[in-house]
């Protein structure tokens, strides 16, 4: 049998659920640099930081009763600031669909200790949301990344809860609507859905989480880089670009470089567009084969953007030399799924993937299967 491989390849192959791929167009030699070698703490410093924030608040169409500030950690150290700081005023509930959710049942039970309900569901599932016990603390992840799925929408975190609600965004914002009323606490990092760079966390908080911070004292002791508390009251400065700790001022200039390439794309209907196309490009490659199918059965809690594919047969090897084929012939960089996942694929879909390039996965994945799979290739 002649091994064809396809004729085109993505023009962009990089589909890694994070860092995720930079946004069309994108060149370090495009970024500014004034504030390069700089203090951060130096005017300039301070005005691209707060740029940054004002652009975040922009795109997101984030309502003025939010504050939003940059932190240390990425994702992990924005989402676990919020944990530290403001958790244990109240029982708390975490739910556990895929694992980084998981993660955040192991913090407040081990390192916490604060004995939660857990409420978890296998991978391609959620929890019964309707069974959610809002006189809790409620922590969760909008959006699957290592599962591929997603909560619906907001319309099950009541408007009358007595907890705070905290979100886990990181593979959310700026793909889906975040219904922000709903929302007290979200966490995410600039490395997903925009394509930036990783290291530094961005925490938004809404006015009932503020007031928890300066009502609430942690039984335990605090870092100095999650502390958001000056004598009873909010660190202002930190949502004005004051930061904790010293960021990197390139990384914050690749933030402001996607930001500003998101609001010429339309913002964030642009963004949301986009990524539905991508997410309808991949739905049409799996509907096109019997051996691909979708880890998250319900079309209507399916991420849109770490999709999750499950591969008739496989094992871990087996997809560990799908993804290691394409990676070798530059067809597709990362698609392996998440090592604590089902064996499976996993294709970024956000906003800075190109359709086309989605759909050219197609062929690839056909003689990547054949390949593997036909006796003559096989052997």
């Amino acid at each position: 049998m002649t091994d064809l491989r396809p004729a085109a390849k993505p023009a962009r192959p990089f589909f890694s659920s994070g860092p995720c791929a930079k946004p069309p167009g994108y060149s370090p030699d495009k970024l500014a640099t004034a504030s390069l070698g700089r203090s951060h703490r130096a005017k300039i410093g301070k005005q691209r930081l707060a740029l940054a924030i004002d652009l975040m608040r922009e795109v997101l169409e984030l309502p003025d009763t939010h504050r939003i500030g940059i932190v240390p950690g990425s994702d992990t150290g924005a989402f676990e600031m919020a944990m530290w700081t403001m958790l244990g005023a109240r029982p708390v509930t975490t739910l556990a669909w895929e694992s980084f959710g998981e993660g955040w049942v192991t913090d407040a039970v081990k390192q916490l200790r604060l004995e939660p309900t857990v409420m978890r569901a296998d991978y391609g599932q959620l929890p019964d949301l309707d069974k959610v016990d809002w006189t809790n603390d409620v922590l969760f992840t909008w959006n699957g990344t290592t599962s591929g799925v997603r909560v619906p929408d907001g319309e099950w975190i009541p408007d009358d809860r007595q907890g705070l609600s905290f979100a886990d965004a990181t593979s959310a914002v700026f793909a889906y609507d975040i219904p922000w009323d709903k929302i007290d606490v979200a966490t995410f990092s600039w490395q997903k859905v925009l394509g930036g760079e990783g290291g530094h966390g961005v925490i938004i908080l809404g006015p009932r989480a503020v007031e928890r911070l300066e009502s609430h004292t942690p039984a335990w002791p605090l870092p100095k880089v999650f502390r958001l508390v000056s004598k009873g009251k909010l660190t202002e400065g930190v949502f004005k670009g004051e930061t904790i700790n010293t960021p990197s001022m390139l990384a914050v200039e690749d933030a402001i470089f996607a930001l500003e390439w998101a609001k010429s794309v339309g913002g964030l209907a642009g963004l949301k567009a986009r990524c539905a196309a991508n997410a309808h490009a991949l739905d049409k490659i799996v509907a096109e084969r019997d051996w691909l199918g979708h880890l998250a059965v319900d079309s209507g809690t399916r991420s849109r953007t770490s999709v999750c594919l499950t591969v008739k047969g496989a094992d871990a090897d087996f997809i560990k030399a799908f993804a290691g084929l394409l990676e070798k012939e530059g067809a597709a960089f990362d698609i392996a799924g998440y090592r604590d996942a089902p064996a499976g694929l996993r294709v970024w879909c956000g906003a800075t993937v190109d359709a086309a390039d989605v759909a050219a996965l197609g062929p690839w994945f056909d003689w990547a299967w054949a390949q593997l799979t036909t006796p003559a290739h096989a052997a």
